[in-house]
């Protein structure tokens, strides 16, 4: 394990933001993990792992541990159904092209998403109508102060909407080793329910999909919609969905018949944000390097040099406006690194 000093971090996150960081080291192994956070020359330890959704706005003043744990792996099966344990530093688009490969159903309305597998627990990603917790078994994470390891189940985890016990009660007390999953190996339960998949499909001609079918239009609508981070520095969604209770709804679907919705149930309905973004007319708009993108007004984009100052100053602009004009508050779906 090698400690190296002031680590431009541009290249380990998706932002592109060429933020500092004091001390860096390589994490490829649980041992090199628990050495790591047993240093006490460094007190402050600072956990980065596909960088795809935070959004870093000064240097780091700590040891940046970056997790790159390897493997994915079949833990037990049956005739329907087969458990895989995947670490923590598995690409997840990566890791979902691996399922369907092996035809084991359940990730793969989340194709393309950026970042890595460790991350995926504590946003509790989603998209197109599947979560992560849909698939979830169990994750396993070190304690960072005593660097036991212990195993989280689904109702540990306390699972939300982007949330999780990880952003909440166990912020910064852990770091996610690997995850398990449950995924079908027939009789896939097939998610189509969101328009733009059912539209995608249709354009294909394909009225019986398969899970790679289904896979394949995801990955086509949000190549169509999102920029690649290698391309144009971004982090996806930067804004989660609000969600309204249905008295809230109601009065705002009065005042805006023509917004598109989803309820989730009696009394929750969820409104795009993209759309509430859109309609403040910032969608495609640029403030130096810092901008939206103009295919999807809830990507934030860096067009070159943006600091992430400058970015999360767009993103408290787009709030108040959103705020303003719809009496909706929004909030980010990134973690803001101050």
């Amino acid at each position: 394990m090698i400690i190296q000093r002031n680590k431009c971090l541009k290249a380990y996150n998706t932002f592109g933001i060429s933020a500092t960081a004091k001390y860096f080291c390589e994490i490829n192994s649980l041992d090199d993990l628990a050495e790591a956070l047993r240093l006490e020359e460094y007190p402050r330890k600072f956990i980065i792992s596909g960088g795809s959704n935070m959004l870093l706005t000064c240097d780091v003043d700590a040891l940046v541990l970056h997790i790159n744990l390897k493997g994915i792996t079949v833990i037990s099966e049956d005739d329907n159904s087969v458990i895989v344990k995947v670490m923590a530093g598995e690409n997840w688009h990566e890791m979902v092209l691996w399922t369907l490969d092996h035809d084991y159903g359940g990730l793969e309305n989340m194709s393309l998403i950026p970042g890595n597998t460790g991350t995926a627990p504590i946003q509790n990603i989603g998209a197109y109508g599947v979560e992560l917790k849909d698939s979830f078994v169990s994750c396993e994470a070190m304690h960072i102060t005593s660097q036991e390891i212990k195993t989280f189940s689904k109702d540990a985890c306390q699972f939300g909407y982007r949330d999780s016990y990880f952003k909440n009660a166990g912020k910064g007390q852990y770091v996610i080793t690997s995850v398990n999953f449950k995924l079908t190996k027939k009789n896939h339960v097939l998610n189509t329910s969101y328009g733009a998949i059912e539209a995608a499909l249709k354009e294909q001609q394909i009225d019986d999909p398969t899970i790679k079918d289904i896979s394949n239009a995801v990955i086509a609508i949000r190549r169509s919609k999102l920029p690649d981070p290698a391309e144009l520095g971004n982090s996806g969604s930067f804004f989660k969905n609000p969600i309204l209770s249905k008295v809230k709804f109601n009065k705002f679907q009065k005042s805006h018949a023509d917004a598109p919705f989803y309820k989730i149930s009696e009394d929750a309905y969820k409104v795009p944000a993209g759309w509430l973004i859109e309609q403040c007319g910032y969608k495609g708009k640029r403030f130096g390097d810092a901008g939206i993108h103009k295919n999807q007004a809830l990507v934030l984009v860096n067009h070159d040099r943006a600091t992430g100052t400058e970015i999360l100053d767009l993103a408290l602009r787009i709030m108040a406006s959103v705020e303003e004009k719809f009496g909706i508050k929004i909030t980010p779906e990134v973690n803001i690194i101050k």
